[in-house]
């Protein structure tokens, strides 16, 4: 029988020489087998185990619930923020109220990298939002997560290097494997009705689509935060607020106004 990948994780209410040991040690008297460890959390520690069958897992559980040492926190299936809190030893942060939501600051790049690039591995359709404000490194995490997941990216709208509005693709273009980047400020406020007819069409592929900026992008438009399967939001810290103030108030903008660069 083929092994199967779970997840455990726990928090040390006991914290003494050799706890880890213990754990381990239990762990290969029940021919389980640890493929990742690390700490995900203050005070916790995440693994990935290897076991042949169900029975294996119920008696883990059953032993550690008997330890006063620990708690046990996770014993499942691995979800993808398990295995990346595992990898990075830092869970990502979800919204409570959104689960589609998902939080990082400046200092999280590699692990945004790694989430986005798992979710561009998904076959089918993927609409992804990510805000933020200028210069926090948008656009460059979601070129090195297409680099990770080796996707192609296309460029529908930005203003990463020069203003880019596209009105057509051409014909090796429109795969399903591309990833397609939209910029909402600059499709929402500076582009014409054959840009959006691109992307329409683009919307119906089932492919990988990434838009900065959501909240621009769908207050003139047909499209709602509710299409959007995922919702990133990148700061500089935890307490930068992600405003518009400028947009909103002039209704456009400069280059000067982000930096001409990333925004």
């Amino acid at each position: 029988m083929e092994k199967k990948e779970w997840y455990l994780e726990y928090e040390i209410q006991k914290n003494r020489p050799g706890l880890l040991g213990d754990i381990s040690s239990l762990l290969g008297m029940l021919s389980i087998n640890i493929v990742t460890i690390n700490g995900v959390d203050e005070g916790r520690r995440g693994l990935l185990i290897l076991a042949k069958n169900y029975d294996q897992i119920v008696r883990l559980e059953s032993i550690l619930n008997t330890m006063d040492t620990i708690k046990v926190i996770k014993l499942r299936e691995p979800k993808l923020r398990d295995r990346l809190a595992v990898r990075h030893g830092r869970y990502i942060q979800r919204d409570a109220d959104d689960k589609k939501t998902f939080r990082f600051v400046r200092d999280e790049l590699g692990l945004l990298v790694d989430f986005m690039a798992e979710l561009y591995k998904k076959e089918g359709h993927k609409l992804i939002g990510i805000r933020g404000m200028p210069r926090v490194g948008k656009t460059e995490s979601v070129v090195a997560a297409s680099v990770c997941a080796n996707k192609r990216w296309l460029f529908v709208s930005s203003t990463l290097l020069k203003q880019t509005i596209r009105n057509k693709l051409i014909e090796d273009e429109y795969n399903e494997d591309n990833l397609f980047i939209i910029d909402g400020i600059v499709s929402t406020r500076r582009a014409n009705e054959r840009h959006w007819q691109l992307v329409r069409e683009i919307m119906r592929l089932p492919a990988v689509k990434v838009v900065e900026h959501p909240d621009i992008f769908v207050q003139n438009t047909e499209y709602t935060l509710e299409d959007f399967d995922y919702i990133i939001e990148l700061r500089d810290n935890p307490e930068q607020e992600i405003t518009y103030e400028i947009v909103e108030k002039n209704g456009m903008f400069s280059d000067s106004d982000f930096g001409g660069f990333d925004f």
